[in-house]
This record gives C-alpha cells, structure tokens and sequence, in this order.
C-alpha cells in the first residue's frame, strides 16, 4: 500500500484504523492526520508495547488495505 494513498484519504481510512486499535480516540485520529510516524507513536504509546511491534502491526495492517 502507499502510504500516499493513505494520507490522501484519511478520512476513509481513519475508521479502519479505529476498527484496528480501538484505543485510539477520535482525537488521536486527527492528531496522526495520516501521518504514518505519528500512527506508529501512538499505536505504540497507546499499546504499550515497542517501536518494532508496533510497526510490524501496520505493515500486517497496511497488507490487508
């Protein structure tokens, strides 16, 4: 998937994102804004778990997009 498309259609892809890691509240969803390092932070933060884990869950996520 490239990460373009994404941020180009946040909005669309913002309720996937939701539907993945609940956690996030709509204000992190608009916080990130599309932006792959900020979904990555927060996803890590939000998780507790480490820069690694958390992206290898989006590129799993991004396959499956």
């Amino acid at each position: 998937m490239n990460w373009d498309i994404v941020e180009g259609n946040w909005k669309q892809f913002s309720g996937k994102v939701q539907e993945r890691w609940g956690k996030l509240t709509n204000d992190h969803i608009d916080q990130i804004a599309g932006r792959r390092d900020q979904l990555t932070g927060r996803i890590q933060e939000s998780y507790g778990i480490t820069k690694d884990e958390a992206e290898r869950q989006l590129k799993e996520w991004e396959k499956l997009n």
